[in-house]
């Protein structure tokens, strides 16, 4: 059966140091090490980011991936002044484009966009769909303290609408209060701290109120066609569906559906890895296989958690298991 997975995740040391002087890094693998040893057994290296020939295939050889839709792993830019922003992302998306030109039957990519200057950013995505064939954008995080319902940043997602790409959400470290006063504390090591902070816990519930927010500011009322995926099965969503209808109603938010329509009709989800048995059926009760497309998070899980196994055993029939492993994303991503 063909594999397809869509939150796989690339750096390259050119773009970690055009940007290093902003401090911004390009990777966690350019984080400091005191920061990287709060993931116990997260076994990556910036080599397995980086390389996309002998390390990266050896795992999708092994896991049965045939294509990975790459995206570099962090914001390129959110730290990097405007005037400089469009510039590196361009030149990081380019040096992306060549990497899925070498291997135009494995890869396939998201653009990287300079958040900072959002009418730049859209004209980013539209060279990048148009000239280099990437299938859609990945963004993470706030901009400095800005969500992304800010209607400053409308002409992004009017663009991916008009092209007919999805926008992927991935999470960020949060901002530096809202660690110190939700998750860090003197009652446990600052390394499990970190882990609560971020992918333990709270980076998933800022995921997921950042996309609750923009269903909230009536973005697909006004653009019908976006579409969004999220990872880590739905980051807390999912759960909480139908309380917000409970509670949400449209009379109240102004919104012309319920709120759980718009996470059936305009949101997709992963896995990222997160091979839950639990989690994945109920993913498939409340959305149905023609929601989930396969990820596999590389090489931020344990490769010896990755396994395309746990799909191919899945209780689900076979037309499910081809939805799931490509032809969601064949079909959402013009593949």
């Amino acid at each position: 059966m063909k594999i397809i997975t869509i939150e796989e995740h690339f750096a390259d040391q050119r773009t970690i140091d055009a940007t290093a002087e902003y401090g911004a890094p390009s990777s966690m693998a350019a984080l400091p090490e005191e920061v990287r040893a709060a993931y116990n057994g997260m076994r990556f290296t910036g080599n397995q980011l980086m390389d996309t020939d002998t390390l990266r295939f050896d795992f999708m050889d092994a896991q049965k991936v045939d294509i990975q839709v790459l995206s570099y792993t962090a914001p390129v830019c959110d730290a990097v002044p405007p005037s400089d922003a469009v510039r590196i992302c361009r030149q990081a998306n380019d040096i992306l484009a060549d990497v899925v030109k070498k291997h135009p039957d494995r890869f396939y990519a998201f653009a990287t966009l300079p958040m900072a200057d959002p009418v730049e950013a859209a004209k980013e995505l539209e060279r990048c769909v148009k000239e280099h064939h990437f299938v859609g954008a990945l963004i993470t995080g706030t901009y400095q303290g800005k969500f992304y319902d800010d209607p400053m940043f409308f002409p992004i997602f009017e663009k991916a609408a008009e092209l007919d790409v999805p926008i992927s959400w991935h999470p960020e470290f949060p901002d530096a209060k809202i660690q110190n006063y939700y998750y860090l504390s003197d009652n446990y090591p600052v390394a499990t701290g970190m882990q609560f902070a971020t992918a333990g816990f709270g980076w998933h519930l800022d995921v997921g109120l950042h996309i609750t927010r923009m269903v909230l500011s009536g973005i697909f009322d006004k653009l019908p066609n976006l579409k969004f995926i999220a990872g880590h099965w739905g980051e807390t969503i999912p759960f909480m569906l139908d309380r917000m209808d409970q509670i949400m109603r449209p009379q109240a938010t102004g919104l012309k559906k319920k709120i759980s329509d718009y996470f059936h009709e305009n949101i997709w989800y992963t896995p990222s890895g997160i091979l839950s048995r639990n989690q994945f059926e109920y993913m498939v009760k409340v959305f149905g296989a023609e929601r989930i497309i396969w990820a596999l998070d590389y090489p931020y899980i344990p490769f010896d958690s990755c396994s395309t196994d746990f799909l191919m055993n899945a209780d689900l029939s076979d037309e499910e298991k081809e939805l799931i492993a490509h032809k969601n994303a064949e079909k959402l991503l013009h593949i």
